[in-house]
C-alpha cells in the first residue's frame, strides 16, 4: 500500500510559510550600465550634475534676443541680420540640442521665419526662454533619481547615463541550483534520436532553469540523479551553498518518491501537498536557511509550483520588487469544471474576446501550456464557471 498526503494546505498557507523562512540577502555588485536592465539597485542614485548642464535649443530656428522682436507677426515681421555672433539687431541659425550663445534668450521656430539671403524675416513675438531648455531642466544636481530597490528598466540606464555614471550598484541575482531526478530520465545531451519505451528525456530542467532566469535568478544545474534517497541527499548537501534548491521530481508518495523525506531529514520540511491541481505534490522545506521546492515531476504541476512558489521565493530573495500581472477579463466559449478544496489552473486559449478551456489535458501534457494564451485560476471554494461568464485571464510568460 502506497503512503498518503498527512495533510494537504491551502495555496496561500503554503506561501505564506516559505516566505516567512526566507530572508532576503544584502550582497551585492557593480555592473556596467549596459548589463543592469532587470537588476535592483542597491543603494540610492543621486545626481551629481545638472541635466542639461547648458542651455540648449528646443527647436531647429533662429538664436534670438527677445527684446529684437515685439511686435514681429506675419503682417509686421521683424528683419533680423544673420550673423556668427549675437548682438543688437541679429540673429544666428541653431539646430535642436544645441548650445545657445550667451546673448541669446529665445529661439524662434524655423517655421515663422523666411529667410532672404542674409536677413532673416522673424514673423512671431518670443519671449525670454521660449523654445530654450534651461540649466537642469531635466534634471538637477542633488535630485534624487531612484530609491534603493528600484527595478532598472533600459529607458533607466539611458537616465542613469545621463548623469555621467558608467556602473551601477546592484543586489546579486539568487543562484537557483537545479536537480533533476527519475530513474526514467535521460539527458538531452546523451540521448539518441528517441529514447526506449519507459524512458523520457529530461526537460524539466530546462524549463526550470529558463524560467529561474527569467524572473532574476541563475540557474545551476546538476545531473539527473536516481531516485535513492542518499543520492538525492548527496545532490542536497553538494548544491547548498545556493541560494535556492530546486528538487525536480520524487515529490508524490510512492515508492520511489524520496525528495520531502530527504529534505525533512536534513532540514525541516514545511509544506507537502498543496490545495492546487495541477501541483499537489509539491513540498517546500528549508535547510540550513536555505529554501527548498520539490516540484512534481508531471511537466504543468512543475510549472504551477514555479508559478506559485519558485517566483515569488526568487524575488523575496534577491529583493525584486513585485511587477503587477496583466490580467484580461474574458467571457468563456465553455463551461469549466474544477474541484472544491483546490485552486484548479485552467488553460485557456484566445478566440476573439473570448477564450477557450482546453480540456482534457493532464499534468503531463506540457505542450498544453505551448498552445495555451493563459490560464485561469478558480477558487477553491468554487466549482468551476459556467460558458459566458466573465473570469480573470493571466497571461503565461
Amino acid at each position: 500500500m502506497g503512503r498518503i498526503f498527512k495533510e494537504r494546505t491551502s495555496v496561500d498557507e503554503a506561501l505564506r510559510l516559505f516566505l516567512r523562512n526566507i530572508s532576503p540577502f544584502k550582497h551585492t555588485e557593480e555592473v556596467p550600465l549596459q548589463a543592469c536592465a532587470g537588476r535592483v539597485l542597491a543603494e540610492a542614485v543621486v545626481s551629481g550634475r545638472d541635466v542639461p548642464h547648458y542651455r540648449r535649443a528646443a527647436m531647429d530656428g533662429y538664436a534670438v534676443r527677445a527684446s529684437d522682436t515685439p511686435g514681429a507677426s506675419p503682417a509686421n515681421p521683424v528683419l533680423l541680420q544673420l550673423s556668427d555672433s549675437m548682438e543688437e539687431g541679429t540673429t544666428m541659425w541653431i539646430h535642436t540640442g544645441a548650445a545657445l550663445p550667451e546673448e541669446a534668450d529665445a529661439v524662434v521656430m524655423v517655421e515663422d521665419t523666411i529667410t532672404v539671403r542674409d536677413m532673416v524675416e522673424i514673423r512671431v513675438q518670443v519671449y525670454p526662454g521660449r523654445n530654450v531648455g534651461q540649466v537642469g531642466e531635466d534634471i538637477k544636481r542633488k535630485d534624487l533619481i531612484f530609491e534603493e530597490g528600484h527595478l532598472l528598466r533600459p529607458c533607466d540606464a539611458a537616465v542613469l547615463a545621463s548623469i555621467g555614471l558608467k556602473r551601477v550598484k546592484v543586489f546579486r541575482k539568487p543562484v537557483v541550483a537545479i536537480i533533476p531526478t527519475g530513474d526514467e530520465l535521460v539527458s538531452r545531451e546523451t540521448a539518441g534520436e528517441v529514447p526506449p519505451p519507459g524512458m523520457v528525456l529530461e526537460t524539466n530542467g530546462l524549463m526550470n532553469a529558463l524560467y529561474v532566469e527569467r524572473w532574476g535568478g541563475v540557474f545551476r544545474c546538476t545531473g539527473i540523479v536516481p531516485d535513492r534517497p542518499e543520492s538525492i541527499r548527496e545532490a542536497v548537501e553538494t548544491n547548498l551553498d545556493a541560494d535556492m534548491i530546486l528538487i525536480s521530481g520524487g515529490t508524490s508518495v510512492g515508492k520511489r518518491d524520496h525528495a520531502p523525506e530527504v529534505v525533512e531529514s536534513l532540514g525541516k520540511l514545511l509544506v507537502h501537498g498543496v490545495g492546487i491541481i495541477p501541483g499537489k505534490p509539491t513540498a517546500l522545506g528549508i535547510i540550513d536557511k536555505t529554501p527548498v521546492v520539490c516540484l512534481p515531476g508531471y511537466p504543468v504541476a512543475g510549472l504551477v509550483a514555479l508559478y506559485f512558489f519558485v517566483r515569488p521565493g526568487i524575488r523575496k530573495l534577491g529583493s525584486i520588487p513585485e511587477v503587477p500581472e496583466i490580467v484580461l477579463r474574458k467571457r468563456l466559449t465553455a463551461k469549466i469544471s474544477s474541484k472544491i478544496g483546490y485552486v484548479n489552473f485552467i488553460r485557456v486559449v484566445f478566440e476573439g474576446d473570448r477564450v477557450r478551456p482546453i480540456m482534457g489535458a493532464g499534468a503531463g501534457v506540457l505542450s498544453s501550456v505551448a498552445k495555451a494564451d493563459g490560464y485561469v485560476l478558480v477558487p477553491e471554494n468554487v466549482e468551476g464557471y459556467e460558458e459566458g461568464q466573465e473570469v480573470e485571464v493571466f497571461l503565461i510568460e
